[in-house]
């Protein structure tokens, strides 16, 4: 009998016992965003069209428009829905084979030993928060589940090893929260800056870094040193291509994507780019992150790291804005760290012109009050944009996020 397609939307508590019936019954699970609106999560259930969504009230039987999912590879766990911004969400298929790989390969990297036990502090619809639930349960214990992961929750926390996005531990830091008695705190979703890493070693915070993707069953470069079993390479066009045992088995009912995701020697190529120092690798950013200026190419991520070196800056992303005479400008979104004084287009300018080519300098300052990011802390691309004012000339213009 072929495997069924098992939706969850569910309170992070029920979860686990979910998971481990849908899996006994040789089922796979996509995992929805609990705390999402009901429009999005039926756009994911519509586009990738699973068997059932189970909910905290009553499982629901589901008639889609085209019938049920194509079939699921043997083995297959999960079904993780990613890249649905604008476009329909692609369906990421991970097996069993591949999350027991990543776990197996991460608590060997982390030195965690039986009956020691991971906090839930993640976003359960993302792989990472899956992965916290399969490591607590290879070291023989179940997950500390915190409801509400706030600072407070944190901190009360009994946990040996806990997983964290940037956003999520400067918080902890900004709070004062002791994080000295975790024996590791796993950092992904998003880059973090040199500065945060120092401040939360500085408190006692035994810091790992972890880079991966939905793809690759979450992390799998630790420190910028690959887990066991994986390769990481850089193409010549410097994109970061990855094999091993932790890759998905493709993107459910769309054959072309899947193909397109890898090389002919059966590399998964990311959108990422990357360089490799002493043998670590360093994300340099989005392949696709490039502002096309006066015929000049512009690495969008370049500009934000530098900008992000400015004292009075607590965040930034920088896009590019239509201009009737260069094509694209540079726009700085920019969260002031103190709204009154905040830092001045020149100023900003002036500190990317020495370190990069004077195109790459800002054209535009816009001041908002927050960037729209993700539960793992990532950037929404879509929701960028509408930052802007609808005055494109303006240098200086202070606008609101949207929600």
């Amino acid at each position: 009998m072929a495997a069924r397609l098992i939706a969850l939307r569910l309170p992070p508590g029920h979860v686990v016992d979910a998971l481990r019936r849908i899996w006994a019954d040789g089922d796979a699970v996509l995992p929805l965003p609990w705390d999402s609106s009901d429009a999005s999560v039926h756009r994911t259930v519509q586009s990738l069209r699973p068997d059932q969504v189970l909910t905290a009230d009553t499982p629901t039987k589901i008639a889609p428009r085209e019938g049920v999912h194509d079939p699921l590879p043997d083995d297959a766990a999960l079904v993780v829905a990613t890249s649905g911004s604008t476009d329909p969400p692609k369906g990421v298929v991970l097996t069993h084979a591949a999350l027991t790989a990543s776990t197996t390969a991460s608590l060997a990297r982390l030195g965690a030993a039986h009956g020691e036990r991971f906090t839930l502090a993640l976003p359960l619809h993302h792989v990472a928060g899956i992965q916290i639930l399969l490591r607590s349960r290879a070291c023989g214990t179940d997950a500390e589940v915190l409801q509400r992961p706030d600072s407070r929750a944190i901190a009360a926390a009994t946990g040996d090893h806990l997983s964290l996005v940037p956003t999520q531990l400067s918080r902890l830091l900004d709070d004062g929260v002791d994080l000295s008695g975790w024996h590791t705190i796993l950092l992904g979703g998003a880059r973090a800056r040199p500065e945060l890493l120092e401040r939360a070693r500085a408190a006692g915070a035994s810091v790992v870094t972890s880079y991966g993707m939905t793809e690759t069953c979450g992390g799998c470069v630790y420190d910028g040193l690959p887990l066991d079993s994986i390769e990481v390479a850089r193409r010549d066009d410097g994109r970061i291509t990855m094999r091993g045992p932790v890759l998905f088995s493709g993107y459910l009912g769309n054959p072309d994507a899947t193909s397109a995701a890898f090389d002919d020697d059966g590399w998964f190529v990311t959108g990422d780019l990357g360089t490799f120092t002493d043998g670590r690798l360093e994300v340099a950013g989005r392949a696709d992150d490039v502002i096309v200026s006066g015929g000049e190419n512009v690495s969008a991520g370049a500009v934000a790291e530098v900008l992000r070196g400015d004292p009075r800056i607590l965040d930034v992303a920088v896009i590019g804005a239509p201009d009737p005479q260069w094509g694209e400008v540079v726009v700085a979104l920019t969260v002031p760290r103190d709204p009154d004084d905040p830092p001045r287009l020149e100023d900003l300018s002036d500190r990317v012109r020495q370190v990069l080519p004077p195109t790459h300098a800002p054209r535009r300052l816009v001041l908002v009050d927050g960037l729209p990011r993700d539960g793992m802390g990532k950037l929404v691309d879509t929701r960028l944009r509408p930052l802007l004012s609808s005055d494109t000339a303006q240098p200086d213009t202070r606008c609101r996020p949207h929600p």
